[in-house]
């Protein structure tokens, strides 16, 4: 993909570029003018000699044609081929003409009177040298001013954007724990200061929610941790009861995973609030292990077999209830569309979790990471494969989702390049 040029070279060269269309033009003209002028003063001094030696011819038929440097006359009575006159001026009419005999170029003067044919050749080789050199002289001249157009434009330009610039190096360095504060007395340039005080607005809202976010997190971990905390107390109490009947601790049991369940998730999603992704570490063998287990009952109930192939042990950079939160959605989901079998591969490259189930559409792998999407048979809220996709992209994970060649659907997590070491 080509890389676009920064605003101030596009700056610099659409000046510069309108600077070398004005200079071209200037000098083309100025080279045209040249020219016609120098063609209307050969004319002149080709008319001022032709009508002298007719005024002499007509006094005294014998004198000579004009004669010197770069300048031959010739005279015939009309109608008469004269020889010593170059070809391919023999046949021309009255007027000024521009011919080349031999290698060198000439501009001739013809008249007719009373009888008689003048002619009248200048040599132009000199002329044409050194309308030449002038010509490479413009040139170079014109290509030294877009130089210094272009210098000049660059210059400019970095003047003209430095308050940008430094906007945008405010926002770009600035401590994500205090965003910076910016006010239009920051820009002193008039174009600018709309802009300044739009980023001023902008920067004050961002800070305002940025504290309310904060504020919302710190209550939900305390309003939502300590009736939690409280749950999982009863129903473990309730479950451990010897007194109570087999059925009322299953309840108990219940009650108490859900509770365990919600802690995690809780947990999980305020690390995602505080983008704290890779502030810990997990063991991740050890905990999908645990999860596993915990699930068993949900895919045992409809008669699914989970085959583990862990590397153990594997410490991953990922806050253990992210790790739970992710590798117990892509679990669950496959144990909900599984026909028998599900199997789960672990290693220091990838998570690989597999079901033998009907697989998805094309139209459904493209959306399923989108947030509320559902499936025709779920029962859930649509926040699984949301969840596992924003805990991927802010671990530096890829996960792709597709249908096995052999049937059934793979969702596969990759914690840094892709290997070809899959087993499953």
């Amino acid at each position: 993909m080509t890389r676009r040029l920064s605003l101030r070279s596009r700056l610099a060269l659409a000046f510069a570029g309108l600077g070398a269309l004005v200079v071209t033009a200037l000098s083309l003209a100025i080279a045209y003018g040249a020219h016609d002028v120098a063609r209307r003063l050969m004319d002149q001094t080709l008319t001022a000699e032709i009508e002298d030696y007719i005024a002499r011819h007509g006094r005294n038929p014998a004198s000579l044609p004009p004669a010197a440097v770069g300048l031959e006359g010739f005279v015939a009575p009309r109608g008469e081929k004269d020889p010593r006159q170059p070809e391919n001026v023999r046949d021309l009419p009255v007027g000024r003409h521009e011919i080349v005999s031999g290698d060198t170029p000439y501009r001739v003067a013809i008249e007719e009177r009373n009888g008689w044919r003048y002619v009248i050749l200048f040599d132009e080789t000199r002329q044409k040298r050194r309308e030449a050199r002038f010509l490479a002289w413009l040139a170079g001249g014109a290509g030294a001013v877009t130089l210094i157009v272009l210098m000049g434009a660059w210059w400019l330009a970095g003047r003209a954007l430095a308050p940008v610039s430094r906007l945008a190096e405010a926002i770009a360095t600035a401590d994500p724990e205090r965003p910076p504060v910016l006010t239009p007395a920051d820009v002193p340039d008039d174009e600018l200061k709309q802009l300044a005080t739009a980023f001023a607005h902008f920067s004050t809202r961002i800070n305002q929610f940025i504290a309310r976010e904060r504020a919302f997190t710190a209550d939900v971990s305390h309003e939502l941790r300590t009736p939690l905390a409280v749950i999982q107390g009863a129903a473990e109490l309730l479950a451990g009861d010897a007194t109570l009947a087999a059925k009322q601790r299953e309840r108990a049991a219940r009650v108490q995973h859900a509770a365990r369940r919600m802690a995690e998730l809780i947990d999980a999603l305020l690390l995602l609030a505080r983008e704290e992704t890779a502030s810990g570490q997990c063991e991740a063998a050890a905990l999908a292990r645990e999860t596993a287990e915990r699930l068993h009952t949900q895919c045992g109930e409809r008669g699914i077999s989970v085959g583990l192939d862990l590397a153990a042990p594997l410490t991953l950079p990922l806050a253990a209830p992210l790790f739970i939160i992710l590798f117990g959605n892509l679990l669950r989901n496959a144990c909900a569309h599984a026909r028998s079998r599900v199997e789960v591969e672990l290693t220091a490259g990838h998570l690989i979790v597999a079901d033998d189930g009907p697989g998805m559409s094309e139209e459904a792998l493209a959306t399923a990471c989108q947030r509320h999407w559902r499936g025709p048979d779920s029962q859930g809220m649509g926040l699984g494969l949301a969840l596992v996709t924003r805990i991927c992209e802010l671990s530096g994970f890829t996960l792709r989702l597709a249908n096995r060649p052999e049937g059934g659907f793979m969702a596969r997590v990759e914690f840094s390049s892709p290997d070809d070491d899959v087993r499953v």
